[in-house]
């Protein structure tokens, strides 16, 4: 599988969201709605906001993959991602689970430690902070923020990754992307990212619509990596700052071409 992960599979995933348009379901925080909304809009994808219990479980059985994004939590909620994991799990479409700000609380440890017995998921992406917290008892974050690096948490990502059975993506100066066994690097991505609230959380569900048209998901997360970060540096180009940055990304995201991929494409397969 290894010598699929060629700089070609990141435009033609890319060229497969275009066509099929794949639902993806979110049950995401308040902050960050619109922005992951429209990221997946100009990439092709079609998103759908539900997170009522009364709806979850049929919403799931219509999407082609689903996003668990705990970055704002409530009792209903955790309820609303419990129902909706289960039923994704007996659909078989891909899961891919945001713990957002976990080891911050023992409420967000404890809601991402429950989700991961309960339903699943087939990508854990977070960063490096919240990745320890899910492996290491004792490990805190600075609220949402990664007090460590992606290369500090090679070990407790792989960890995690053969505990859970699923593929691990932890996002930084170099995004990591971990399947128990193989690590690949992507190392495409700017400054001004860190600059802009979102943009994991734009990852997150860039990753499930890339594993919505790739079975591989340890490919769907490295290309998913792999868009975000040249699309964040072509936003970067043209943008004075954080304000105009956001809509530069979107805009980056819409008119991406194979050639910009294959210019700029950087990643390590080990």
């Amino acid at each position: 599988m290894l010598d699929m992960l060629e700089k070609s599979t990141v435009w033609q995933d890319l060229q497969k969201i275009r066509a099929e348009a794949p639902l993806v379901h979110n049950i995401t925080n308040y902050v960050v709605m619109n922005t992951t909304a429209n990221a997946l809009l100009v990439i092709g994808a079609s998103p759908v906001m539900a997170h009522a219990p009364e709806e979850v479980e049929e919403m799931a059985n219509l999407a082609k993959a689903l996003v668990i994004n705990i970055g704002t939590l409530s009792a209903a909620w955790i309820d609303s991602m419990m129902k909706a994991g289960r039923a994704a799990r007996l659909k078989g479409i891909p899961i891919v689970l945001d713990p957002v700000g976990s080891g911050a609380t023992r409420f967000r440890t404890e809601t991402a430690q429950s989700l991961l017995r309960t339903a699943p998921p087939s990508i854990i992406r977070g960063n490096a902070s919240e990745i320890r917290s899910l492996v290491l008892a004792d490990q805190r974050t600075k609220g949402v923020d990664s007090v460590h690096s992606s290369e500090e948490t090679i070990e407790e990502a792989q960890a995690l990754s053969r505990i859970v059975g699923c593929v691990v993506s932890v996002s930084g100066r170099t995004d990591l992307v971990v399947d128990g066994i193989r690590t690949i690097r992507v190392m495409n991505g700017h400054p001004l990212m860190s600059r802009v609230t979102g943009m994991g959380c734009t990852a997150t569900v860039l990753t499930a619509a890339f594993a919505a048209v790739n079975p591989s998901f340890l490919e769907a997360a490295a290309n998913a990596m792999a868009l975000m970060g040249i699309a964040g540096e072509m936003a970067a180009e043209h943008s004075l700052g954080p304000a105009s940055f956001e809509t530069c990304f979107l805009d980056a995201l819409y008119s991406l071409q194979e050639s910009d991929i294959r210019c700029r494409l950087r990643m390590e397969i080990a």
